[in-house]
């Protein structure tokens, strides 16, 4: 059972206050130029699942713009921290416009940077060469380096639902060497994608509970139907059962408590742009969302 919330490993492991930095490589996805497909993940909106960062511009000029941005609303005695978040499309990614020269680059001078105390970088298990692994695993000797992975889910039926556009063999063979380098890694799931149920994503959560090695992160992601999206568009046209506040709080408990101790639970819900959502809505409501939770783990740290 994990109850071990991000801001509490965060602060045991650099003892401060920690905040991400969204920042952007310019990369896109096989899943949208046309490698695999055009349309990307149903669920995924114009922004790569990343529309709090979008950033861009040479890396240093986006650390330090970032920095200021939430520096101005921090007492100057509070110390604190960052960490470089390559949020959104699939940072590893090597096209003729970006290069593995160009992101070792980008990723070189983010971890270099004073103010960063650790790289974390979100990819698809299909974007990760052999090389990028060996090379990130150099990085990770001078500072931690996690690579976050977007599973969604195990079912096969449902990862064609939704477009992802790989299977679970390859997901499985990425996560064995990413963790033989000894990376941290990070996978992401989505809860309540269409026609899952509660059977189902419980299997998703024990699968990777199971994992050898045990697995370092997980994100529980609340579904969140965003305009503009292919799901949005499915949604409207024949809509499936989302859960109520109090539902999904119970059940992401009871998700997270199957992961070993050592397993830092991430993220508990979702938090897109209000302009986008069209279900479910209460999600919109940050505090409220958090209070119940509260009263599901100990998120006082």
């Amino acid at each position: 059972m994990s109850e071990l919330t991000l801001n509490r490993h965060l602060h045991r492991t650099f003892g401060c206050k920690v905040y991400k930095l969204s920042l952007s490589t310019g990369c896109t996805c096989p899943n949208r130029d046309g490698t695999i497909s055009t349309g990307g993940c149903t669920f995924c909106s114009s922004g790569g699942s990343g529309e709090f960062g979008q950033t861009e511009g040479p890396i240093e000029q986006q650390i330090q713009n970032a920095i200021n941005r939430i520096s101005s609303k921090l007492p100057k005695t509070k110390q604190v921290k960052f960490i470089a978040y390559f949020q959104s499309f699939s940072n590893t990614y090597e096209t003729k416009e970006k290069t593995f020269e160009n992101l070792s680059e980008i990723f070189m001078n983010a971890i270099r940077n004073p103010s960063i105390c650790a790289l974390s970088i979100g990819t698809r298990p299909d974007c990760i060469s052999d090389r990028m692994i060996d090379f990130l695993a150099e990085l990770n000797k001078e500072k931690p380096v996690w690579v976050e992975l977007g599973l969604q889910t195990i079912h096969e039926n449902t990862a064609e639902k939704i477009n992802r556009g790989y299977n679970l063999q390859v997901f499985d063979g990425i996560y064995k060497k990413l963790k033989k380098a000894k990376l941290t890694v990070i996978i992401h799931t989505i809860l309540w994608l269409p026609g899952e149920t509660k059977a189902m994503m419980k299997e998703t959560a024990e699968y990777l509970a199971k994992l050898e090695p045990s697995l370092d992160g997980i994100k529980f992601q609340l579904l969140q139907i965003l305009r503009g999206t292919k799901m949005a568009e499915e949604y409207i046209k024949n809509p499936w059962p989302l859960p109520t506040m109090d539902e999904y709080c119970n059940f992401v408990k009871e998700l997270a408590d199957l992961m070993p101790e050592t397993t830092v639970l991430h993220r508990l819900t979702g938090d897109g742009p209000k302009s986008l959502l069209v279900e479910p809505l209460w999600s919109a409501n940050k505090r409220a969302v958090l209070n119940e939770l509260k009263k599901h783990f100990n998120l006082e740290h």
